[in-house]
């Protein structure tokens, strides 16, 4: 996954952008961007090699710009090549893009724009974007964003502002890849990722799916993609410090978190045992409800899928329900056969996972109950599930999940004790024993 930060405001916003990317570096990315607005001009720099590299060839140059974006590359489409590094500007250098995720589609945009007379100077799927755009700009970036989004298959994230629009970035997304707002004080931020400009801000605001945010120092306004009136955004309090993005004094982001999973694990089961008696308020469906499940299926990804498994092992041991843990990108495609007194349980950590996502949609259509096990609050998968339960390990950083995954193996042994506990499987002495052991 790449990682994207944007700016506008007062500031000169070369270092911030810079440090912004430095904190989003971590997943190790081969290559590195920045394009900032000076003196009516867009400026690119870019390299292979980490954000100091970047920094070393910026030096003190465009000291005075005060709108700008940066990208961490991880590369998919085109090779680890300066070529290929974001930014990418239009031929007559009026905008410039830069992405998070791919375009399905991009080997017919790819034609499509150089049919149109446009020159393409790299091996990626981006770059198509930015000339499709240039194409549909006529002074408005929000109206050029509409009419281009309908053409991108994929899953992507992107940012593009314009040399004629000096305090203005436009940004929208669809499927997965996530976008984050950081409002200060007459100024905005954006990024893929609430690291990169928590040390500005904590107060954000969440970018959904298929609508276009539109960033000037003044505020963020959210706009259908279909047009109409925008959106009313609450502005939320961010829960992580930039302290908690650190490393802490480890060597590594997984050391430091596989040394956090004790206090994980003890705030994911926290307030759930009380008095001996297992509580999991947001399930979101009642005790008879519960009880009467016959049949659980949990879907998940990757790592989530593992602890899953785990889940799965548990609910059959002490509740007795026939359950099954399916990878969620083959499961939506097969024609599963259940009834309402079917459980779903979809476990995703950032509550963003597409496959996921798209599983629990047909899971509800076919009348499924679904319960969403995530460790971020307002995302996606909170918003398509019946009922919520939150693992609890803060922010997780290293690739190598630690500290959330134990968390959801944590909070799957609570559901499966309280199945086990409404289907009389076990007493609710051996439930309380095993909670004081946890």
């Amino acid at each position: 996954m790449c990682g994207i930060i944007g700016y506008t405001g007062p500031q000169a916003c070369k270092n911030l952008i810079l440090d912004g990317l430095e904190r989003l570096e971590y997943r190790g990315y081969d290559s590195t961007g920045i394009v900032l607005l000076e003196d009516g001009e867009l400026r690119r720099d870019r390299t292979v090699g980490k954000v100091a590299e970047l920094r070393q060839i910026v030096g003190d140059n465009h000291s005075s710009a005060r709108l700008g974006m940066g990208h961490t590359r991880w590369a998919t489409h085109g090779g680890v090549e300066t070529r290929n590094a974001h930014p990418f500007l239009s031929n007559d250098g009026r905008l410039a893009v830069l992405m998070n995720g791919i375009f399905e589609n991009y080997v017919e945009l790819r034609a499509e724009v150089s049919a149109n007379g446009h020159e393409l100077e790299s091996a990626t799927d981006t770059e198509a974007l930015v000339h499709l755009l240039a194409d549909a700009y006529e002074g408005d970036l929000v109206e050029a964003v509409r009419r281009v989004y309908p053409r991108l298959e994929g899953h992507f994230a992107f940012l593009v502002m314009s040399r004629d629009e000096p305090d203005r970035i436009v940004a929208t997304r669809l499927a997965w890849p996530p976008l984050v707002v950081g409002k200060g004080e007459s100024e905005m931020y954006i990024a893929s990722f609430l690291p990169a400009f928590l040390d500005r801000t904590r107060q954000v605001q969440h970018v959904e799916e298929g609508e276009i945010v539109d960033l000037r120092p003044t505020g963020a306004t959210f706009w259908p993609m279909a047009g109409g009136a925008a959106v009313d955004r609450a502005v939320e309090e961010a829960d992580a410090s930039i302290e908690v993005a650190e490393k802490g004094g480890y060597e590594t982001f997984m050391l430091k978190e596989i040394h956090e999973q004790p206090r994980a694990i003890a705030d994911t089961i926290g307030e759930r045992f009380r008095d001996g008696q297992l509580h999991l308020d947001g399930v979101g469906l009642t005790d008879a409800e519960l009880a009467d499940v016959q049949r659980v299926l949990i879907v998940a990804c990757g790592t989530a899928l593992h602890a899953g498994l785990v889940g799965r092992y548990l609910i059959e041991e002490w509740a007795g329900i026939a359950t099954e843990a399916d990878v969620a990108s083959e499961w939506r495609y097969r024609h599963a056969v259940f009834d309402p007194r079917t459980l779903v349980l979809a476990i995703s950590q950032s509550g963003e996972t597409a496959d996921t996502l798209a599983a629990m949609q047909l899971a509800r259509e076919r009348g499924a109950k679904v319960v969403a096990i995530t460790n971020v609050m307002g995302s996606a998968v909170t918003r398509a599930a019946d009922g919520v339960l939150y693992t609890r390990a803060g922010l997780e950083i290293g690739v190598a999940s630690s500290k959330c995954f134990t968390a959801q193996i944590a909070l799957l042994t609570l559901v499966a004790l309280r199945l086990a506990e409404l289907r009389w499987r076990l007493p609710a002495d051996r439930v309380a024993e095993i909670g004081r052991g946890l």
